[in-house]
């Protein structure tokens, strides 16, 4: 079993429910441990993060800011590792986002804001990580050592560690997110019953077959899940995926979608829904051959409709985790360890 080509990738997606299970039963400690380092609401809040933790930190741009409603940015780490800024961060909250805590343009940055007056939170796989050791507080997601290249298990542990920082950052009655409390015990459930589907993802591979390209596309909450589609599918299959908003690819880029040119949406039914499906209509209109992420009964990749659009991310990403992995093996390539690439990228 464990030499078949993707076993390992397998095996760790399998353990996903009960890693998102444990994070949700540690709730209410970890939301305290984050509200007891922070000195008050913050006037804006930073991200840093590279790979498929800058996918999860654009997810957390959006749930921090509708937590918070304060800015929030994500970081341009050359300006402090390569073009020395320095800035200026009273009042600030920054956050450090690596699955392994030891990326070390990650905690250089992270110490840097904290030393410019931020109060600064790691979320990592790791507790006893350097970027651990240089925050005043971490969310440290034990998802559990991964031996494949492609991250899974601890990429949707970062997706909900950032809904349940957004949760300790609401400090008054006015402030709703788009989940309630319940959705943390549907979740898992929902990520097991897509984990015993994949069927859907290998007929979804045979229509992306040998294409050299292909486009995700969402908007809103679930841009974060489109993009990481995206770097799944290019790290694992060597297509040239590029993940974007609908907004933002209706302005020009749809240009590119012509004559059976995949296309993958990724729809949860939320505020954004319209959007998404104006665009696949579209990208049809074009030729784009199109492969929905969604919870509609004829979404080709189904995502069960019980977890809301806030926490939908992260079944979408599970569906992709498959797909790719199906893709990977449909060109003959090994999922678990594609193009000799290495699990820990160490930029500076």
């Amino acid at each position: 079993m464990t030499d078949s080509p993707g076993a390992l990738m397998t095996a760790e997606m399998a353990e996903q429910p009960r890693v998102l299970l444990a994070l949700a039963g540690r709730r209410d400690e970890l939301i305290a441990h984050v509200r007891e380092a922070l000195p008050g609401a913050p006037v804006g809040i930073v991200l840093v993060a590279r790979g498929s933790s800058d996918n999860a930190a654009v997810f957390g741009r959006y749930v921090l800011e509708l937590a918070t409603r304060r800015p929030v940015a994500l970081a341009a780490p050359s300006l402090v590792t390569r073009y020395g800024v320095r800035d200026r961060l009273d009042g600030w909250l920054a956050v450090g986002v690596s699955q392994s805590g030891k990326t070390p343009e990650i905690v250089s940055v992270l110490e840097s804001f904290g030393a410019a007056g931020a109060t600064t939170v790691a979320i990592t796989n790791d507790r006893d990580s350097p970027l651990a050791g240089a925050a005043d507080a971490t969310i440290d997601t034990a998802a559990g050592s991964e031996r494949a290249v492609p991250a899974t298990k601890t990429v949707t542990a970062q997706f909900a560690a950032f809904a349940l920082l957004a949760e300790a950052l609401v400090h008054d009655d006015e402030t709703v997110l788009p989940w309630a409390l319940d959705a943390w015990r549907v979740l898992p459930r929902a990520v097991m019953e897509i984990l015993d589907d994949d069927a859907p993802a290998r007929v979804a591979a045979e229509v992306v077959g040998d294409a050299q390209g292909l486009v995700a596309i969402a908007r809103g909450l679930m841009l974060g899940a489109a993009l990481e589609a995206a770097l799944k599918l290019k790290e694992m299959t060597g297509i040239l995926a590029e993940g974007a908003s609908a907004a933002d690819f209706l302005h020009g880029p749809i240009a590119v979608v012509r004559r059976e040119l995949p296309v993958l949406t990724l729809s949860a039914g939320g505020p954004a829904a319209a959007d998404v499906a104006e665009f696949a209509d579209a990208a049809r209109a074009r030729g784009g051959r199109v492969l929905a992420i969604g919870t509609g009964p004829d979404a080709d990749l189904r995502i069960p409709a019980s977890v809301p659009d806030g926490l939908a991310g992260i079944t979408a990403i599970v569906r992709a985790q498959q797909l790719a992995r199906e893709v990977s093996l449909l060109r003959g390539i090994d999922p678990d360890s594609p193009f000799g690439l290495s699990k820990v990228t160490e930029t500076h």
